[in-house]
């Protein structure tokens, strides 16, 4: 381990003064906590792995039946995590953190059980955050999406009908037919959103009634997208789009009284609960409203670089086992490029292997046949 992250594992400085808290009864509530890198450190272009090793390893050493059920437990995740908002620099094929610089981090939860862990959490919250060896001070920890209920979301009714902004700040995608599918049809968005509510609200609602009534009544004014290549999650690469949209209900949909409620609802729960897939590694984050890019070129490109040489991999693996008649053709061949695009790019075999949750052993072994596979297939 660096000497700076043995350092500031010692209790020289007191917690955040004010910590946040909320009802009992509280079902969604999202932080925001600021931290301070202690030195300036290098990271790892797809950290948002070890935020969301480190989140479940707090739940683990408070609650290990929650920690269990969010690591295994049902498709639908009761919460979920950002990136790291600030100044990330590009430094050769990594990342840099800045010493004594603010980054902000936010953790979202949308289910009673995560609500009151985070509650019970803050009374003991840990000084550092231990980013894989990169030691992030928490200096403050505070209320960012206000503490509410699903039945609270649903009564706070605007008073007429008005827009609905959706800004997606992190990289966006939907699974459809087995794809990627990088455009925020209002189907595809409210079916994110009613997924979660059906999951934690216990306020069903039916899917397929609702879902034809959004397709058939949202108009949608404007949009300003992009679309983006990234590495997400423990595998693979994500198609996804950052950007922004206005819509609203169209006269006909109006007339339907409880499914517009529902509309607005949902709307509201978009800043809890994300947008798309993925939203434990950082895709998805929303915003209820017209939010203008921060663009930072360098860990763009960057970020975009990785994201890109895994599709590249991925399709020469696939196509590769496909000739050979290689068995769990698709994950073997994302496993592969995954590992060996993530070693490119100058990052530890050890890392990779604690990120994936396999043996350094089968690790080492993937990254060598990777490199065979792409060697015969330059050399054909």
């Amino acid at each position: 381990m660096p000497k700076a992250a043995i350092s500031t594992r010692r209790k020289t400085k007191t917690q955040p003064e004010s910590l946040p808290t909320w009802a009992d009864d509280t079902e969604l509530v999202g932080l925001v906590f600021e931290l301070e890198p202690t030195t300036s450190t290098s990271l790892y272009s797809q950290y948002t792995i070890g935020l969301h090793a480190w989140f479940l390893d707090q739940v683990r050493q408070f609650n290990p039946e929650l920690s269990a059920y969010l690591h295994d437990g049902e498709s639908e995740k009761p919460f979920n995590i950002s990136a790291l908002e600030g100044q990330l620099l590009a430094s050769g094929r990594q990342l840099q953190l800045e010493a004594k610089q603010i980054y902000r981090w936010h953790v979202n939860a949308l289910s009673p059980r995560v609500v009151q862990f985070l509650k019970q959490w803050l009374t003991q919250l840990p000084q550092i955050l231990d980013l894989r060896g990169a030691p992030l001070q928490i200096k403050q920890v505070s209320i960012a999406h206000p503490p509410t209920t699903y039945a609270q979301l649903l009564q706070s009714q605007p008073e007429k009908p008005s827009n609905v902004n959706f800004s997606f700040v992190s990289p966006t995608s939907f699974r459809r037919k087995g794809h990627h599918f990088p455009l925020p049809v209002p189907v595809n968005l409210f079916h994110s959103y009613l997924r979660r509510w059906n999951d934690f609200s216990g306020i069903p609602i039916a899917q397929e009634a609702f879902l034809d009534w959004i397709d058939e009544g949202v108009i949608i004014h404007q949009h300003r997208l992009e679309s983006v290549k990234v590495a997400a999650g423990k595998r693979g690469s994500v198609t996804g789009f950052t950007g922004a949209m206005s819509c609203s209900l169209s006269k006909a949909a109006l007339a339907n009284s409880e499914f517009t409620e529902l509309f607005y609802a949902l709307a509201r729960l978009a800043p809890y609960c994300g947008t798309g897939h993925k939203t434990t590694f950082g895709l998805g984050q929303t915003r209820l409203d017209w939010v203008e890019p921060v663009v930072n070129l360098p860990t763009q490109v960057l970020t975009n670089l990785l994201g890109e040489r895994i599709d590249e991999l991925t399709a020469v693996f696939t196509a590769q086992r496909k000739r050979t008649g290689g068995d769990r053709t698709d994950k073997i061949a994302s496993t592969w490029a995954t590992i060996l695009a993530r070693r490119e790019m100058g990052e530890s075999l050890q890392v990779i292997s604690q990120d994936l949750e396999m043996p350094y052993a089968t690790v080492k072994t993937y990254v060598k046949l990777a490199r065979r596979a792409l060697k015969d297939n330059v050399n054909q």
